[in-house]
């Protein structure tokens, strides 16, 4: 194919997102019978000559779009997944024709700089400690890794165990203290680092999901403490001061799983929920989640560059450093895409009043969620502070089968979670498309899928 044929190629791919973005506000949030059954049209045997690209695109978009969830709109509440800014999107196309290899300075010039800008920004946005560094990965989840690693490895130097020559095996124990209500992925991230069971204390967690300070066990300098920024159920922030003053007086390395909670800090409205966090030593913080960058873009921020880049560091003699940025050093992969520029497009978009604008928009749909749904007679479970709703009927059975049906009816889409021993519906408002009238549609979906629920039971 000459470089006519690439262009003309992606406007059609340009007009089919066009397409598809116009469609939003219409179609189902979750694909039909129709659209799933057409995805069999996919089960084929690889072909044996090539593919018009032409053709490519007309049967992904012809399959493909009608079978996708529509969390690009604003009607999807689930899994705490972002919409994507129209500029950062665009970013990512324009980033996407680059075809840039973000792991050297020498490979991509421009990535390297807007790596550097964002990394600035980021920092400074956040009000977190001015020398710290950012790796830009595919999420939280690999953040809190590296966040995680770097904190292991520094404990254990400080113990006088050299991993990098010693290993793991033989290595001085080390604890980890954390919330009995922390993240999944922080649990995978520990097995990951060898990191077991048997060397994690539970602090108990309060009727929000927050630690409680006052359970925390006596702290000494090999510990990794995980707090949290953001309960996945409630929103809720753990007491950031008084655990992280602890964690200092003991020597203890702090990690903050902030995945979409750590964006209080550029609002007004919510920064005090996340008063004391600068006082870690690790952030982990997804920009496809509440600053609505595409996916993936996770953000793994380290107060001690030179430990995150001794924990992540790779070297060859056919690798040259530069004095500038060289984005491998903050980060797993060497070959990687350049997720810089769709963040330095979504942060140079909204500007600091834009985000701080877009946060609190999240928080106040999930205020007007808790306030409806309340008034239609929905039980609200937690202090929305934030972003998430946890909302319930009368009684376990009919929350369930609400959520089916709610799940069912393609006006919306929310999540199920167990609260307390018992069944609870997760709203989580994180696309900067939703309106006060995606929410008031989305309350009208709620009391008509309970109402079928009762018809159902009787």
């Amino acid at each position: 194919m000459t470089i006519d044929g690439t262009q003309t190629l992606l406007r059609q791919a340009v007009e089919y997102g066009c397409e598809y973005l116009g469609s939003l506000d219409e179609r189902p949030v979750v694909p039909d019978a129709q659209a799933l059954a057409a995805l069999g049209n996919f089960d084929e045997s690889l072909p044996a000559q090539p593919t018009p690209p032409a053709d490519v695109l007309q049967q992904l978009h012809r399959l493909g779009s009608p079978a996708t969830t529509a969390n690009a709109g604003g009607r999807y509440f689930g899994y705490v997944n972002g919409g994507a800014l129209p500029a950062a999107l665009a970013g990512r196309v324009l980033a996407d024709c680059w075809d840039q290899n973000a792991a050297l300075q020498l490979m991509s010039p421009v990535a390297a700089k807007l790596e550097s800008v964002c990394e600035r920004w980021l920092v400074d946005l956040l009000r977190l400690p001015e020398e710290s560094a950012v790796g830009m990965v595919s999420g939280t989840s690999l953040a809190s890794l590296c966040g995680l690693l770097a904190g292991r490895n520094a404990l254990l130097t400080r113990a006088g165990w050299d991993i990098s020559q010693q290993g793991l095996f033989g290595a001085p124990a080390l604890r980890v203290v954390m919330s009995s209500s922390a993240h999944a992925t922080i649990r995978k991230a520990l097995a990951m680092l060898g990191i077991g069971t048997a060397q994690i204390e539970l602090v108990p967690a309060d009727a929000q999901g927050r630690m409680d300070a006052k359970t925390l066990p006596p702290l000494d300098e090999r510990t990794l403490l995980l707090v949290q920024a953001g309960n996945v159920n409630s929103g809720a922030f753990d007491p950031f001061i008084p655990l992280c003053e602890a964690a200092r007086r003991a020597g203890a390395w702090v990690h903050v799983d902030g995945a979409f909670g750590l964006w209080a800090r550029a609002s007004a409205a919510t920064q005090q929920l996340a008063e004391g966090v600068d006082r870690a030593d690790s952030w982990s913080v997804d920009a496809h989640k509440t600053l609505n960058s595409p996916y993936d873009c996770g953000l793994i921020i380290c107060r001690d560059r030179g430990t995150l880049a001794a924990a992540l560091q790779a070297n060859d003699a056919y690798i040259h450093f530069s004095g500038g940025r060289d984005g491998m050093l903050y980060t797993p992969e060497m070959s990687r895409r350049a997720r810089g520029v769709e963040l330095w497009a979504a942060l140079k978009s909204l500007g600091r009043t834009g985000v701080d604008a877009l946060v609190t928009q999240l928080c106040q749909r999930a205020r007007q969620f808790a306030v409806e749904l309340g008034a239609q007679g929905f039980h609200i479970l937690n202090d929305v502070v934030f972003n998430q709703t946890l909302v319930a009927c009368e009684k376990p059975e009919l929350t369930t089968r609400t959520l089916e049906n709610v799940q069912a009816s393609g006006e919306c889409w929310c999540s199920g979670t167990v609260w307390r021993g018992q069944p609870a519906i997760r709203v989580s408002v994180c696309s900067w498309m939703t309106t006060a009238d995606d929410v008031r549609r989305s309350v009208a979906a709620f009391a008509a899928a309970r109402e079928q629920a009762k018809m159902r039971n009787t």
